[in-house]
């Protein structure tokens, strides 16, 4: 679950498919061996706590492309797994993964979209690694570093596509805009503007 520093965590192709494409260059987070619980939550942030420093490049504004598919399941089926994941997309995928992957799609798409829009607004750092490793913002983190991924698991090869499918933006975001989530059951002493309710997790902006 995403821990909140500043609290912090298909429909016909029609009207859902769209995608934009975005290639985003940076250091590759470092890997341990622990496995992390795919329940854990983002922990409120303070709003006025300084961004790190993240040496990872900006996020560029998306290109549109467009693939055909009546159902997100059938886009997650029809997205090729990279012969070679970049670190900007290993990050997000990541976060995917380890956030939200006994979730629904639509929830997996929604939190990385999460990741991909405070990367984008100016509040957070500027890169999907900067954004995922901030201090106090995810609990799978061990240490500020991502633990071991199951590579050959189903799981990562739908985290991975989810993570394409939210970069390019070739589906439609079911929470629109939000830049916080955490578990239904956690009550943060914050308040923000809440977006929608996903499976397990409750988004705001």
């Amino acid at each position: 679950m995403l821990f909140l520093a500043e609290p912090g965590f298909a429909t016909g192709l029609g009207a859902d498919a769209n995608i934009p494409a975005i290639t985003l260059p940076s250091a590759e987070a470092p890997v341990v061996t622990e496995t992390a619980d795919p329940s854990t939550d983002v922990a409120p942030v303070d709003p006025d706590t300084p961004l790190a420093g993240q040496p990872e490049a900006p996020v560029a504004p998306a290109e549109p492309a467009f693939v055909p598919a009546a159902t997100l399941a059938a886009l997650v089926d029809a997205t090729p797994r990279p012969a070679e994941v970049d670190p900007e997309l290993r990050c997000l995928a990541g976060a995917v993964y380890f956030e939200s992957r006994g979730e629904s799609l639509a929830g997996q798409l929604a939190v990385a979209h999460v990741i991909i829009n405070r990367a984008q607004s100016g509040r957070f750092p500027d890169s999907y690694c900067g954004v995922v490793h901030q201090r106090r913002q995810f609990s799978f983190l061990r240490g500020g570093k991502m633990p071991r991924i199951r590579e050959s698991s189903a799981q990562w090869t739908r985290a991975l596509a989810i993570a394409q499918i939210a970069r390019d933006g070739s589906w439609k975001n079911k929470a629109p805009g939000a830049l916080f989530f955490h578990a239904r059951y956690v009550r943060p002493a914050w308040r923000k503007t809440r977006v929608a309710q996903i499976d397990n997790h409750i988004f705001y902006r």
